[in-house]
């Protein structure tokens, strides 16, 4: 299998347009790692220039410390899958399959045995002499998967392979994609902009932004430390909800003319960065707010009462849409509740799990505490 390390990698077409800047990546063997970000933010165009359809602009890029910039991009022993699968027309779909063994002179034995164990893995055995108009999106995509898996390339790069396939292949698919890496250990990385995609399949997540790389870890740390309002905000269904207020001196944060209370290994946050009394930024997920039918004595320091402005019901889950402020906030409730709009209710926040941000920069603050947790986390690789 293969390492990969990119170093202040940048992309600036001749418009001007600053695609990617300063991209620094170390990919482990067997890795599977996930670029993930809004449309435009350059996750793409990373992924073409380690393939080698785009030039590096500046910066270097390694496969086994092997520098690849200068190398054709048939000679960097990778397999590439497409969005729009990329499938010869007029071959079948043994052939498509077998192509790139083929180009290099592989028996023909080799080459034949190669394409039915891949065939049979992804239960399209029986599709081989068909060509790609005969078959579904969803087919076309495992023939594309197939090719790449033949090919016994050092490198899978993936670029958003399951956006073309309908809801319930794409979870299906998605579930197969994770089998097939476990199996064949390919270090992969895989773009897409779908964060379900993301958390479930990457060992480790890049989230990227207008080029820039905004952080990297594992699906848990990136969830549960992010590193700034847009990670808090691009990653998690719905996403964190953020409220600009302050932190008194005696331990409570203001929200909606309530005061809620701050624990203690929250607190030592705003201690050690002098947040007292400074406008900042309460990030907590919709399911670390809970609708209450009733207040206990322990609950009372994090309550407040506010009115429902939307509710929707998604199956088994309820986001309920709550006035703060003046904006929304949700409160996520894995239960079927319904609501109308208006009607009063009291929340409870549980700010153990909260987050606080810088008012300018969108930078997660922390304590010296909270960072050992952090490393060791990273330490155990979660």
């Amino acid at each position: 299998m293969a390492k990969i390390k990119l170093e202040n990698i940048n992309k600036i077409y001749p418009n001007g347009v600053h695609a990617v800047i300063d991209f620094n990546l170390e990919v482990d063997d067997k890795d599977f790692i996930v670029l993930v970000g809004p449309s435009g933010c350059g996750k793409s165009t990373t992924l073409r220039m380690i393939a080698g359809l785009e030039e590096i602009s500046t910066g270097e890029a390694f496969i086994d410390d092997v520098l690849i910039n200068d190398l054709e991009p048939k000679d960097r022993d990778i397999s590439m899958v497409f969005q729009s699968y990329a499938l010869y027309p007029h071959m079948t779909v043994f052939e498509n399959m077998a192509y790139g063994l083929k180009i290099k002179k592989a028996p023909i034995d080799k080459i034949e045995y190669k394409v039915v164990v891949a065939a049979k893995s992804l239960d399209i055995l029986d599709l081989l002499d068909r060509i790609p108009a005969e078959l579904s999106g969803g087919q076309r995509q495992r023939v594309a998967l197939g090719r790449a898996m033949v090919k016994e390339a050092k490198v899978f790069l993936m670029d958003e392979p399951l956006s073309n396939l309908d809801a319930k292949l794409r979870v299906q698919t998605r579930s197969e994609l994770i089998e097939l890496h476990r199996k064949l250990g390919t270090t992969t990385i895989y773009v897409t902009h779908d964060q379900v995609e993301a958390m479930t399949m990457a060992t480790k997540i890049v989230v990227m932004n207008e080029g820039r790389v905004e952080q990297v870890a594992t699906p848990e740390v990136i969830y549960n430390y992010p590193n700034n309002v847009f990670v808090g905000s691009f990653i998690g269904t719905p996403p964190m909800n953020f409220i600009k207020t302050k932190v008194n001196k005696s331990g409570y944060v203001t929200i909606n003319q309530s005061l809620i209370k701050i624990p203690d290994s929250k607190l030592t946050i705003i201690k050690q960065n002098d947040l007292f009394d400074k406008e900042l930024i309460f990030g907590i997920r919709p399911e670390d707010i809970h609708v209450l039918n009733k207040v206990n004595n322990e609950q009372k320091d994090f309550v407040l009462k506010t009115n429902v402005t939307f509710a929707e019901i998604l199956g088994a889950d309820t986001n309920v849409y709550i006035d703060v402020f003046g904006s929304e906030v949700i409160s996520k409730i894995d239960e079927t509740i319904h609501f109308n709009v208006g009607d009063e209710i009291t929340v409870s926040f549980d700010t153990s799990k909260a987050h606080f941000f810088d008012i300018e920069t969108g930078k997660r603050f922390s304590s010296k505490e909270e960072d050992e947790a952090f490393d060791k986390l990273v330490a155990m690789g979660r």
